[in-house]
């Protein structure tokens, strides 16, 4: 069994967040036994960020993204809520503890490259886990930087996949639905979260 692994911290999550799952969807279900593959998400919890919306609030968005894929991906792509951890190893071991003996595909943005060997056992982490990085517009992938992993025992695959140009950060800062899925847009209005109003002139702009 394959197991892509995907945790965000989806405050809020994002037309980006979707493409990154639906092409983890199409990549993992179309392997061998694709049904038995999964795709598990969760929502994250960073204990360096402030975040606008709790964790429940934030697993629910990602729930509500991933009603909004194609169902032949969405129904092997779940939100599991006990994945969240402020360390990746504990969620790591939780993930064995439902799976067991399977593969697993940690993927992560580009932007999290340098910080991963500050991570919590990252050593211990990467040679438990194939690393699939996916490309951010911004954040340059430097090669020295990918040895570094390589060195502390990393497999690693760069995902040939470009990603909207739209993020959490963009979104909070101009409290526009502007990036949002309309499922996600209409949960964060009905929460007042983010201080983004109902305007309908921005749905839009909605994709």
């Amino acid at each position: 069994m394959k197991i892509a692994l995907f945790g965000t911290s989806a405050d809020p999550p994002t037309i980006a967040h979707q493409n990154i799952i639906s092409w983890l969807g199409s990549q993992f279900l179309g392997t061998a036994s694709p049904q038995e593959n999964r795709v598990a998400v969760w929502a994250a919890n960073n204990p360096f960020k402030v975040h606008g919306a709790s964790l429940e609030q934030r697993s629910q968005m990602l729930e509500l993204l991933i009603e909004e894929i194609d169902p032949k991906i969405s129904q092997h792509t779940q939100v599991y809520r006990s994945l969240s951890s402020q360390r990746t190893i504990d969620t790591l071991a939780t993930a064995t503890t439902i799976w067991g003996d399977s593969e697993f595909t940690l993927t992560i943005g580009a932007d999290l490259i340098t910080q991963l060997p500050q991570w919590y056992q990252a050593s211990k982490l990467l040679s438990q886990v194939e690393l699939l990085i996916v490309p951010r517009i911004g954040n340059q992938i430097e090669s020295i930087d990918l040895q570094r992993l390589v060195d502390m025992g990393a497999k690693i695959t760069i995902a040939p996949l470009s990603t909207p140009q739209i993020s959490s950060t963009v979104i909070r800062n101009s409290h526009s639905i502007q990036g949002l899925t309309p499922k996600v847009a209409t949960y964060i209005q009905q929460f007042n979260l983010y201080s983004i109003t109902d305007d309908s002139r921005d749905r839009s702009k909605l994709k």
